[in-house]
């Protein structure tokens, strides 16, 4: 059987069967319309995780050996990151600190079974320092326990995280064809395609959240591509990977950056400032007053597929030009810093700057409001 249609199957099938079994597991599953980051308005199963992993071990079953050496792995890999997810989901008491750790322990782990640790990031001086194994490990903990996060952050609207990562793991596979990497290309096809069968349910109406555990895992698994890509072939380097990510990546370093400039706001702190937040009030609630709650959500989200999608397409368009991805990357940030300035400040403007400002105290009491 091929492997990408049962992914999709199987997830897709999985995501109906745990809505409509919420009554047997909603005392711990379902997530609640309280809180500063909710915007649904009836208490929803939060365990979408639980698909994603069945969709994955389906397929890893039944794929080609060369895919399975590779899929098999990260699937162990990243066990400590879902587990910790799935455990906040079902409990809401895992510290945000420890689900981070977690997810730095799935890289570790993931290096401890393959042997791969990020070494070309397309930087000489880092990449000298990279060639020192405990650097380099150390290293790519940290970036794959930041992408994996960075992912969970996203995850706010109906579609949002599972259609960017559909994007990005994509353009992932495209990547990989290009230098002739299909086994790396199939574990793509095949993540992406669990993440549609999943979506396909979430979004637009979001009867069933991905939760903590399906976005970690998720967001792992995109990590441990974006490092494996580099490091299997010589014309790619970790530029590319990175610009594909860029638009989690963005949202994380602003939204850190940004509360740190909050006065008694921590970094971690839950705030409804984020990019999708602005553009859920101030473009679709707007234009759209009049659609439900939970199509405005998913909405909000194509718009943020839409800028998703311009750093990934440029990053497969010049994949092996370095200076190309660095200039991709600065637009990107740019782009991000205008138009999340015309969303608070109404001007454009193109210095990263505008997004780290303090907010105003409008701004300050509307996002804390739930």
């Amino acid at each position: 059987m091929n492997p990408y249609i049962v992914a999709f199957a199987v997830t897709l099938l999985a995501s109906i069967g745990l809505l409509l079994s919420q009554g047997w597991h909603g005392r711990f599953s379902m997530d609640g319309t309280e809180g500063v980051q909710k915007h649904h308005t009836e208490p929803t199963p939060r365990i979408g995780g639980v698909a994603i992993a069945l969709g994955l071990i389906n397929a890893w079953a039944l794929a080609a050996p060369a895919v399975r050496a590779i899929l098999g792995p990260m699937l162990l890999a990243g066990i400590p990151a879902f587990a910790w997810g799935l455990a906040e989901d079902c409990t809401d008491k895992v510290r945000v600190l420890h689900r981070l750790l977690a997810t730095m322990c799935s890289g570790l782990l993931a290096w401890s079974l393959t042997g791969v640790a990020m070494q070309a990031t397309g930087l000489p001086p880092l990449d000298w320092l990279l060639g020192f194994t405990p650097v380099a490990v150390l290293f790519t903990a940290v970036a794959v326990g930041g992408v994996a996060n960075a992912i969970n952050i996203i995850d706010g609207f109906n579609g949002l995280a599972s259609g960017a990562l559909i994007i990005m793991l994509a353009a992932m596979g495209l990547i990989a064809m290009s230098v002739g990497d299909v086994p790396v290309a199939s574990v793509c096809l095949i993540v992406a395609a669990c993440t549609l069968g999943f979506g396909l349910v979430n979004w637009p109406f979001g009867k069933i959240f991905l939760g903590d555990g399906g976005a970690y895992l998720l967001g792992f698994l995109l990590a441990w591509i974006a490092v494996l890509l580099p490091m299997r072939s010589g014309h790619v380097n970790g530029w590319a990977t990175m610009l594909v990510c860029a638009y989690p990546l963005l949202e994380v370093a602003f939204s850190v950056r940004r509360r740190r400039r909050r006065v008694n706001h921590h970094a971690w702190q839950a705030d409804k400032a984020h990019l999708h937040h602005l553009l859920h009030r101030r473009v679709i609630g707007m234009m759209l007053p009049g659609v439900s709650a939970p199509l405005r959500s998913g909405l909000t989200s194509v718009l943020c597929w839409l800028y998703c999608l311009l750093p990934a397409g440029w990053a497969v368009l010049f994949a092996h030009d370095t200076p190309m991805l660095a200039l991709g990357f600065c637009l990107a940030v740019f782009l991000y810093a205008a138009i999340y300035a015309r969303l608070t400040q109404f001007r454009w403007c193109w210095s990263a700057l505008t997004v780290l400002r303090a907010p105003t105290r409008q701004e300050a009491q509307h996002d804390a409001q739930p």
